[in-house]
């Protein structure tokens, strides 16, 4: 977008925060390391691209997410260097306010012969990037590319936010063989789930600031006393 308007990055970020622009969800990060990245994403910016949007947008006040996906054709080294590369622009910018690995799911794209990761895997990639990005206050594991008793479980390793009451809107992931074929949950629904394992629900906005402790909230009633009504 700003090649086409001829703009470098830290001009196109300034006109588009100008314009009311107050965040980046952190998409398209994918792998970092440079000949896996041309494997899986090559039409993608690269990684020092990525990396350079994301400094701008914080150079600017603004604060974004990060993303890594694994489980694919990356090795160990590679997640390790992805993570790093975040760990070393959080220590100089202190923008991002979230980490969200990504599993790779391979239904209906080029890498279906790829074989998933398993879930003892899944949450030993949690495990890491909580240990390791000490700098990140939020580890975020999606549930709809999870599932729901996964995003349970990772909250026992380092997760400390499972997304929100999404709709399909993100269709890519059950086409690609998630565990949610439609992923919506109300906010009832998510409420519940985390009590379930004995976490704390805090409905926060995008910048982490929080809007309701739902702890004490019993849903059984609200929703009684609303079919009353």
């Amino acid at each position: 977008m700003f090649r086409k308007a001829k703009l470098s990055i830290e001009e196109g970020m300034k006109q588009l925060h100008e314009a009311g622009l107050d965040s980046l969800p952190g998409g398209g990060a994918e792998i970092f390391d440079e000949a896996t990245r041309g494997q899986i994403a090559g039409d993608k910016v690269d990684a020092q691209g990525w990396l350079a949007i994301h400094e701008a947008a914080h150079n600017l006040g603004m604060h974004s997410n990060a993303t890594m996906l694994y489980g694919h054709v990356e090795k160990y080294e590679h997640r390790i260097d992805h993570m790093k590369r975040l760990r070393d622009l959080q220590d100089k910018t202190g923008g991002f306010n979230t980490f969200i690995p990504l599993k790779f799911r391979n239904k209906n794209n080029d890498m279906s012969s790829v074989p998933e990761s398993s879930v003892i895997e899944d949450m030993r990639v949690y495990a890491i990037a909580r240990i390791y990005l000490d700098n990140f206050a939020h580890i975020k594991a999606y549930w709809p590319m999870l599932g729901r008793q996964n995003a349970q479980l990772s909250l026992s390793f380092g997760v400390n936010d499972i997304d929100g009451t999404i709709d399909d809107s993100t269709k890519i992931y059950s086409m690609a063989g998630s565990e949610e074929q439609t992923p919506a949950m109300n906010t009832a629904e998510l409420v519940n789930l985390i009590k379930q394992v004995k976490r704390q629900p805090i409905e926060r906005d995008t910048l982490y600031k929080e809007i309701k402790d739902y702890s004490n909230v019993d849903f059984s009633v609200e929703e009684n006393l609303t079919a009353l009504n």
